[in-house]
This record gives C-alpha cells, sequence and structure tokens, in this order.
C-alpha cells in the first residue's frame, strides 16, 4: 500500500493538476476569508467554513477525477488488478495520497487565520482597536477545521467511487460535482423559511431524511467548539462506504 501511495502522491505534482488543486484551493480560502472576516469586520468564521464547504463541489472533484479514471483511460489498471498487492490496499493507496494533498492544501490555508490573532475588530468609530479575546476564536476554528476535514475525507472518498466507474475524467469530474452538490444544498433547503417565518418543507419525516444526508446539518456543533461523535461517525462511515464500493468494483473487475 505504501507504494501506490507513493506513487500516486508523486503523481499529483508530476501533473500539474496537483499544483492547479493546491493554487485553486488556497486562491479560494483567502478571497474567502478575506471577504467572510477582514472584510466584513468579523471574528466569526462560520460564514467563511460554510462557503468553503460549498466550494469543495468544485474543488474536490479537481482531486479525484484522475485516481482511477486515468487508470483506465491509459489502460494501466491491469497493472494494477494484477500487481502483487491487494485491490483494498491499492485503493486506500490513492485515497491516501488524495487526502494528503487536500490536507497539506488545508492546513498551508490556516494563515489566513493569522489575521484573526493580530488585529482586533475595529470599532464603530474607525479609530481604535480592542483586545482580542482568542480563547472563542480558536475554539470554533478548530473545531470548524476538523469538521471540514472529516467532509473532505467523505467526498474525497465519493470522487474516487465515481472515477472508479468511468475513464472519462470529464465525466468523473460532473458525477462527483452533482453528488456533493446534492449533499450540500440539502442542508440548506431543509433550513429555507418563508416570509412568515415557517419552514418550507413542512413534513418531519421528510426534513428527517433530507437531515440524515445533509452533510452541513452535521458540521454546525463543530462550528460551535462541540465535537460531535454522532457526526464523527456519520462522515467516517460515508467515507468507509464509498471506499467499501470503490473495493467492490475492482475485485468484480479482477475477477469477473
Amino acid at each position: 500500500m505504501f507504494a501506490i501511495y507513493k506513487k500516486e502522491l508523486r503523481s499529483y505534482f508530476i501533473n500539474p493538476i496537483g499544483y492547479v488543486f493546491v493554487g485553486v484551493f488556497l486562491a479560494v480560502a483567502a478571497l474567502l476569508c478575506c471577504y467572510t472576516t477582514l472584510k466584513a469586520n468579523t471574528y466569526n468564521t462560520s460564514s467563511y467554513f460554510s462557503f468553503l464547504i460549498m466550494a469543495f463541489v468544485i474543488l474536490i472533484p479537481l482531486l479525484t477525477m484522475r485516481l482511477f479514471a486515468e487508470e483506465r483511460k491509459l489502460r494501466t489498471e491491469q497493472l494494477l488488478m494484477t500487481a502483487p498487492v491487494s485491490i483494498t490496499s491499492v485503493v486506500l493507496g490513492k485515497y491516501l495520497a488524495a487526502f494528503t494533498v487536500f490536507m497539506g492544501a488545508l492546513l498551508v490555508s490556516c494563515v489566513n487565520f493569522i489575521p484573526l490573532y493580530v488585529i482586533a475588530d475595529r470599532e464603530r468609530a474607525g479609530e481604535a482597536y480592542s483586545e482580542l479575546n482568542i480563547g472563542p476564536v480558536t475554539s470554533e476554528i478548530v473545531g470548524s477545521l476538523i469538521g471540514i476535514i472529516l467532509i473532505g475525507a467523505a467526498f474525497i472518498a465519493i470522487g474516487m467511487f465515481i472515477s472508479s466507474l468511468t475513464e472519462d475524467h470529464l465525466a468523473a469530474a460532473i458525477g462527483t460535482i452533482g453528488i456533493i452538490l446534492f449533499m450540500v444544498i440539502m442542508g440548506f433547503v431543509n433550513s429555507m423559511t418563508d416570509a412568515e417565518g415557517n419552514q418550507i418543507i413542512s413534513n418531519y419525516a421528510l426534513r428527517f431524511v433530507i437531515d440524515w444526508i445533509s452533510v452541513m446539518s452535521r458540521f454546525y456543533n463543530f462550528g460551535y467548539g462541540i465535537f460531535d461523535f454522532a457526526a464523527l461517525l456519520y462522515y467516517l462511515s460515508l467515507a468507509g462506504v464509498f471506499i467499501f464500493l470503490t473495493v467492490r468494483v475492482y475485485d468484480k473487475r479482477r475477477w469477473g
């Protein structure tokens, strides 16, 4: 597995896709941080992380679309299936390589939070700066980062599975975008209200199902600095299911 991991990690930076992903990720994160915190004159990072999750709709497919689709396109997947390693090791090696690139970009993007500890909220008069209590801010940021990492892990597994179904990079990207977009917007749909403040979706059973599907509904506790074990189990289970499905796809091809 480690050999597959190293090969795949190296391939991200032999090809431009790794640089494109990291560059776009850091640019999007910097712009979002600028407009949702600094320019808005606030230290509340909830909007930043919510918009970053929405950006994953485009960012994650960039990272995952080539994982297995390229192997099929170049006719090298037979080498993987006949290699002296298990299919599970191949899948995990590719998954961990993609997750490492994602984590690297996310950790570098954390420099965006430095201004939150350097300057304080500008007072209404616009003349003085007040001292920032970094305790609550740190709790929110760390909690949100944990949630972001878990969501990223789940989305990468989804993208990898879609990539295993096709040899077309574009088809893999579009399929991943569709699934991630659906899982993200469900949370916003569930919280929509009419002009009188009533929930647009009033049926409790339907709201429960949508809430279960949505990745956003489980993220909010992390944003408040609350470690949600149920959400942890949900995201890890989601990642595990799609990793398992990817293994099954290649098991079927190997013996089918």
